[in-house]
Formats: structure tokens, sequence, C-alpha cells
């Protein structure tokens, strides 16, 4: 389990591709706290560390992962969030993830609000949109945020100048492709009452 505080900005050391999947080498300053068979999000898409390193960690990437993120787009060098698996004393900053990743969506716009930046962000699948709320939770690229307005084909989200610095959504430009992970109470909310229908 996350909470979508993104507790590093790493990058992409290699990509290897293969029929089989995506090998990711990630460079982070987390990589003295990982173990081998730990769960790292990166991108906010949940990962297996397979081999560590003093300062990188390996993980392997399936078909699954691949069709509904933007890992398989990823390129030596790119920025990546990164957080490590929530403890259980630890406080729970953001909300509640999963680092199941829901669908890809794209930077429809970007606009500045005085200190804060605007992101609209368009799901490539409109249908997730019944699982957002205005003032409710999301995680874009595994970072949580707060939905600041919301349409039949977007939503918007206001980013902090915290945010902008600590994560890759500081350098997010229109086009660029963004992984979403919708609330999961509200997907188990919307099973159970229409299973008692």
């Amino acid at each position: 389990m996350f909470t979508g505080l993104v507790e590093d900005l790493g990058r992409v050391a290699a990509v290897d591709a293969t029929a089989d999947g995506v090998r990711l080498t990630l460079t982070t300053a987390l990589a003295p706290q990982i173990g081998l068979g730990d769960s790292i999000a990166v991108n906010g898409v949940c990962l297996t560390a397979t081999t560590t390193t003093d300062d990188t960690f390996t993980a392997d990437v399936m078909h699954e992962s691949l069709r509904r993120s933007s890992l398989g787009e990823l390129h030596a060098g790119d920025p990546v969030n990164l957080e490590l698996a929530l403890r259980a004393d630890a406080r729970l900053g953001g909300h509640i993830m999963q680092g199941h990743v829901d669908g890809l969506a794209r930077v429809a716009g970007i606009e500045e609000d005085g200190f804060a930046r605007i992101v609209t962000i368009a799901p490539e699948d409109p249908a997730l949109l019944r699982y957002v709320v205005e003032k409710g939770s999301i995680a874009v690229d595994g970072v949580s945020l707060t939905v600041a307005r919301i349409d039949d084909a977007s939503f918007a989200v206001s980013l902090i100048p915290e945010t902008l610095e600590r994560t890759n959504l500081g350098a997010a430009a229109p086009g660029r492709p963004v992984n979403l992970e919708v609330d999961v109470l509200a997907k188990y909310v919307e099973k159970l009452t229409g299973a008692v229908r």
C-alpha cells in the first residue's frame, strides 16, 4: 500500500525491452532502503525489486502493467516518481493507494494560478471519471492530489510549488501520458451497490 507522497525523484538508468516484458533499472537515493522483493511505486505503478545496488534497483514490468500504464514509454534519463511501500507505523499523509493503475490519461492543459499550477488531465477512457469527484483524491503518476474541478471529459488538479519541485509533474506538458489510479473505495461502493439492486 502507498499514500501518494513521493519520496524521491529517481531516474531511469536503463530500459531492457524484450518480447516477455520490460526490465527497468532506476537510480535513486532510496536504493539503500530497498531489499529484494520490496514493493516500490514507480510513477504510481507497484513494482517488485529484483536486484539492488547502492544507488539502483531493477524491476520487471509485465504486459498487463505495460498495457495499463505509461511505463512502456520510459527512456533512459527520464525522471520517475518513487515511493516505498507504507509501513504500518507511518502517517497516512496522502490517501490509500494500491499502485494498481486504472488507466492512462494525457495532460490536456496547463495554466498558472499564482504560485500554483492548474493541470487539466483527460483520461483515455472517460468512464474512469465516474470514480472522480470534486475535492476527492486521485493519484496522477503516483502523486496523491485533490481534484479541483471536473467535467465530462477531464478533471483538473492544482499543484503547489512543493509538488512541482519534488515530482515529475513539474515538467508535465500538454500531451504527456500520465498514470491514473482512482479511489479504490469508489470502485467497491459501485460494486456493492450494484450487487444490491
